[in-house]
């Protein structure tokens, strides 16, 4: 089978099994395990695959039409220009999250930053890789997240401390900005999502309890006690979210609220200042 016949093969299967982005999907694959990217992939359609790229191609794309997401497939997901490992267990980084880390990137010279709830720790490590910040530290409650965050940090030579626990619970130190992008999925709608979110990548990381809000609150409480005076906290949200996390900021005494929009155009960040007038 040569490369070309390969690729069509893998495209009709998937074609067949229902999914929207097969090409692209089996391109991905093709090129994993073939270690070709796409313009050597055209250049070299016609030859011979080996036998072994050929019988792992598809043992992956076996598990690919089981739902299994392709970033778990090859085990790894491109942010904001930087290749960050992902696996089961970390929630994979989505292009819209990628204008918080530039929003926070382009503002951090010489501040100190702290990325609440990081998971791979796409937003830590790029600010610490691309910007120029003093400091730059990452939480997460999940110790599996954090694993795969640190090996982040590791390959990509980004200077980034690391807490395990709830939220702040062990947290040090005070913070210029606080960015965040929290579960924020309302519980019952986790269940109707597409079968590679709700059934492969780790609830507590999509679910923002009932009203999908827990997290806004509770970070917009306790932030207050981890901001210098003037201090940003910065959160990415649900596309119907900007009004109501507006209004828990507001009664929290935050100023200078902003909601921000995505690359659709649909509501996705809210900015905010902590006036500094909670005694620290």
């Amino acid at each position: 089978m040569t490369y070309s016949e390969l690729t069509a093969t893998g495209v009709k299967i998937l074609e067949e099994a229902g999914f929207e982005e097969a090409r692209t999907d089996v391109r991905v694959l093709v090129s994993f395990v073939c270690r070709k990217d796409f313009m050597a992939l055209l250049r070299d359609g016609g030859e011979q695959v080996p036998k072994e790229e050929e019988e792992r191609f598809f043992s992956l794309l076996s598990e690919r039409e089981k739902h299994v997401p392709v970033q778990y497939l090859t085990g790894e997901q491109e942010f904001c220009g930087l290749t960050f490992s992902v696996r089961k267990g970390v929630l994979i980084p989505r292009p819209e999250t990628e204008l918080l880390a530039e929003a926070v990137f382009k503002t951090c010279a010489g501040k100190r930053v702290l990325d609440m709830c990081t998971g791979s720790g796409c937003i830590a490590v790029t600010v610490a890789t691309l910007g120029n910040p003093a400091i730059v530290a990452a939480s997460d409650y999940s110790a599996d997240a954090l694993v795969i965050a640190k090996e982040n940090a590791r390959r990509l030579k980004a200077n980034v401390t690391f807490y395990h626990g709830d939220l702040f619970e062990t947290v040090e130190g005070r913070y210029d900005i606080i960015v965040s992008n929290p579960p924020y999925i309302k519980s019952e709608v986790v269940e109707g999502l597409m079968p590679e979110v709700k059934d492969f990548e780790p609830r507590m990381a999509l679910d923002g309890t009932e009203d999908g809000l827990l997290f806004y609150r509770r970070i917009g409480k306790d932030a207050k006690d981890y901001l210098v005076p003037k201090g940003k906290l910065m959160f990415e949200i649900g596309h119907d979210q900007g009004e109501e996390v507006s209004d828990i900021l507001t009664k929290e005494g935050y100023i200078e609220i902003e909601v921000k929009k995505d690359y659709a155009g649909l509501d996705r960040f809210v900015f905010a200042v902590w006036p500094g007038d909670k005694e620290i």
